[in-house]
């Protein structure tokens, strides 16, 4: 399992929200290709980018940091999302050399747009599904909807997807763990690869996710973490170390 650390961008910077709340950020770095680094240095294998401002405008407004981020990457796979509602908007991300894009509002609202987006680009796309007590929510998590999570990925499962993001909405930046029952509840209903993501803690809760998903079958693809790394309370080394052992 892969610790994928995430840079969330607002503004040009890199910041962490707490459930999804713009009016609660908290600035971490002006200077979001030189913590594409740092993490880099740390031996991660994959980055978790996110477009804040195109999340809740619905059009990309952080490209030139995410196009940065993507050169300084020296070939570690970026997967980049937010506000991501059009072929050209995937198309523009992955000709730059983003590995791949994650798309949560387009696809729920649309999923028809979902299936002719992983047709055109075939495991480039991520479906990203954000979720309160299992339901989807959309529009930078604005915008609850009546969508059911394990639904909608058992509707994407047999598309050519790269694998699906699932977010607890109500953890995320939070600190208060991840959600590993629903996460993995999930995982088991679908073939095609989860990564979980949303209260990542410390080294004992990351433990307690990798013997769930052990216990599970191995299932997870990965686990995104933010504001843990950021703060101090889970070291990106030692995190990686243990789900590699």
């Amino acid at each position: 399992m892969l610790l994928i650390p995430a840079i969330d961008l607002k503004d040009g910077q890199c910041v962490r929200l707490k459930q999804g709340r713009m009016d609660d950020a908290t600035l971490f770095s002006n200077d979001p290709a030189a913590m594409a680094e740092r993490w880099l240095e740390e031996g991660c294998r994959r980055l978790h980018v996110v477009d804040l401002d195109a999340a809740f405008a619905g059009a990309p407004r952080n490209h030139a940091a995410i196009a940065e981020i993507v050169k300084r990457s020296q070939g570690v796979p970026v997967q980049v999302g937010g506000g991501i509602r059009s072929l050209a908007d995937a198309a523009r991300y992955l000709d730059a050399g983003v590995e791949a894009v994650i798309v949560g509002t387009a696809a729920v609202r649309d999923f028809g747009f979902l299936q002719r987006l992983t047709e055109r680009f075939p495991r480039r796309v991520l479906l990203g599904l954000d979720a309160r007590a299992g339901q989807v929510a959309t529009e930078g998590w604005a915008v609850a909807t009546e969508s059911d999570a394990v639904e909608l990925a058992q509707a994407a499962d047999t598309l050519p997807l790269a694998g699906i993001v699932h977010t607890d909405i109500e953890r995320d930046g939070m600190l208060s763990g991840i959600n590993a029952a629903s996460t993995l509840a999930l995982a088991k209903a679908v073939t095609t690869p989860v990564i979980a993501s949303g209260g990542l803690h410390d080294l004992a809760d990351l433990a307690a996710l990798k013997a769930a998903d052990e216990k599970a079958g191995r299932l997870l693809l990965g686990a995104i973490t933010g504001r843990a790394v950021y703060a101090g309370t889970l070291n990106f080394r030692e995190g990686q170390a243990l789900l590699d052992g």
